[in-house]
């Protein structure tokens, strides 16, 4: 955990504009957005990914996917539809390891995705 980018971020060690914060995620601008809005939803809790969750995790990744639907609903893509992407591990795309919801929107995605 020492050496996380979005623990680091979290901490204030490095500086990252955050969109929305509270107990336990932060919301940030993905430095490579692949759609007009693309965010991510971080939770504070450090897991590496998906495979690490556990039932306890289970609020909290609720928690994620719920913030991720109000931001999209504030940015009045609720209803043109959006997509959530979590990644898990380096052959899914994951290129770090804390995991993160995307939030994509303002452009048709394609299916299947990459």
């Amino acid at each position: 955990m020492n050496d996380c980018l979005f623990c680091k971020i979290i901490a204030g060690q490095i500086p990252s504009p955050i969109l929305y914060q509270d107990e336990a995620v932060v919301v940030l601008r993905d430095i490579n957005p692949q759609a007009p809005l693309h965010l991510l939803i971080i939770p504070k809790k450090h897991i590496a990914s998906l495979n690490d969750l556990s039932d306890a995790d289970d609020a909290l990744v609720g928690l994620m996917v719920r913030r991720a639907a109000a931001i999209a609903k504030e940015h009045g893509y609720d209803e043109p539809g959006y997509r959530t992407v979590f990644n898990t591990n380096r052959d899914a795309g994951q290129t770090v390891f804390h995991i993160h919801l995307h939030l994509l929107a303002g452009r048709s995605l394609a299916w299947p995705p990459g």
